[in-house]
């Protein structure tokens, strides 16, 4: 079902809400509920506890309908276009998802102010744009770097071992090989891994992605064909079952994602753990983490095509066609991306995509002797800058990735061949983007 077009909303009529790009006329929205669906998880949580502000500011009062993971959250959304129930206004999006919904977002240029918008990164804004629309207005951009115990590689005993084994020096891993080395080595089941994996839906989909490009591969080629069943798609997916094989990664690994990793590195019982900054100040809080005080952290590791692995895009908010309130909505989610917001998530290792906040986050915690997590900071910023890429931004991406990655568990677990898993997943893949017009 395709919603209906929205009503003409003008900048003009938005710009006493938006032009300091924080604030809203007191009482503006009294009376009103705004409905939303947002992404839930420990990471997400502490910009909602800002919620009650802007409904003391603005009067309206906000309504969560969904607070669920991503994939959970994207199937519900589904179901509500199939059952043309959008009756909601903002919902949590992502710039890998976000091209898949076709017109039930608004196009947000010319609804926040310019002025607003030139705050934010240009590559996020970029990304944010579906077929010239801004569908969605960035809250943060994820990428993955890779975090260690840094008593492990501080253990001569380790050190001393390590080397007779694999003849090179125990250091932070610079390539996929060597992190699989030291997987392997750390790796004492069932007690403690060498590291762990999202095994499941697009979260192992992206994964493979971003390996398979630092390996030299490719998903499609320039005609959209895809490519990733080629030698780099199965060295890849070896990468993975290796891991699985030698119980180096826990055994229900293919059921996890983002929040089994973090809280599984937390736990103290993993080595080395390749993840977002997200959870950065959580994995140093001794509240929360029994490895706080020993975290280290290096640039995500290069495949054998001499890449770094740079797998990311921008957590967002979406304001959909149907809302009755499209200023209250508006005035939301830029109250949620502003300056004062994006601190309070950025403070906790998210990476911003207001310009200003990289600065601003930094200098705050050099000031407070923080060096952890000034180091995330400029750890995290040369990736986003030099490793960065997105997924296609194409409207059947999660289409092709639901024929990924079953295959990939399908080689992980022995069922087929990784040559075998990988070509039916191109085969699959092939007619969907033939149904979708990219092949002719």
């Amino acid at each position: 079902m395709r919603s209906p077009k929205l009503k003409s909303l003008t900048c003009a009529a938005l710009l006493p809400l938006l032009l300091s790009g924080t604030s809203a006329l007191a009482g503006e929205f009294d009376g009103y509920t705004l409905r939303v669906k947002l992404i839930g998880g420990a990471q997400y949580e502490p910009l909602y506890a800002e919620i009650p502000k802007w409904e003391e500011m603005t009067g309206a009062k906000v309504e969560v309908l969904s607070r669920k993971n991503h994939f959970e959250l994207d199937r519900e959304i589904k179901q509500d276009i199939a059952a043309g129930t959008l009756d909601w206004c903002v919902g949590s999006n992502h710039t890998s998802f976000a091209p898949q919904y076709g017109n039930i977002y608004i196009d947000l240029n010319g609804v926040v102010a310019d002025d607003v918008l030139a705050e934010f990164d240009t590559l996020a804004i970029k990304n944010s744009t579906v077929n010239e629309r801004l569908v969605q207005l960035p809250r943060h951009s994820d990428v993955s770097n890779l975090f260690y115990k840094k008593s492990l590689y501080e253990d001569q005993a380790n050190k001393d071992a390590f080397k007779a084994k694999y003849g090179y020096d125990l250091t932070p891993p610079e390539t996929f090989d060597q992190f699989k080395d030291q997987a392997m080595f750390f790796a004492n089941a069932p007690t403690f891994y060498g590291t762990q994996y999202v095994g499941k839906d697009e979260a192992i989909t992206g994964r493979f992605y971003e390996m398979l490009v630092a390996n030299g591969g490719a998903l499609f080629d320039e005609n959209w064909n895809p490519t990733f069943n080629s030698e780099a798609g199965v060295k890849t997916v070896m990468w993975f079952k290796e891991l699985y094989d030698s119980k180096a990664v826990p055994a229900g690994v293919l059921n996890y994602l983002w929040d089994d990793t973090g809280l599984g590195f937390a736990s103290g019982t993993v080595a080395l753990n390749l993840d977002w900054a997200g959870w950065a100040a959580f994995f140093n809080d001794p509240a929360n983490s029994k490895v706080a005080g020993d975290v280290g952290l290096v640039r995500a590791p290069k495949g054998t095509g001499g890449k770094r692995s740079g797998w990311a895009g921008s957590h967002t908010f979406s304001i959909t066609e149907t809302c009755d309130n499209k200023e209250a909505a508006a005035s939301f989610i830029t109250f949620l991306t502003d300056h004062d917001r994006q601190m309070i998530e950025a403070r906790k290792g998210l990476l911003p995509t207001r310009t200003q906040v990289w600065k601003d986050v930094k200098a705050e915690f050099e000031a407070a002797g923080n060096a952890f997590q000034a180091e995330v900071v400029d750890t995290y910023s040369k990736s986003m800058a030099e490793d960065a890429f997105t997924p296609p931004l194409i409207e059947p991406w999660i289409e092709v990735s639901n024929e990924i990655w079953p295959q990939l568990q399908a080689a992980i677990l022995g069922e087929k061949t990784p040559q075998e898993a990988l070509d039916q997943a191109a085969d699959a893949a092939r007619l969907i983007m033939e149904d979708a017009g990219y092949i002719q």
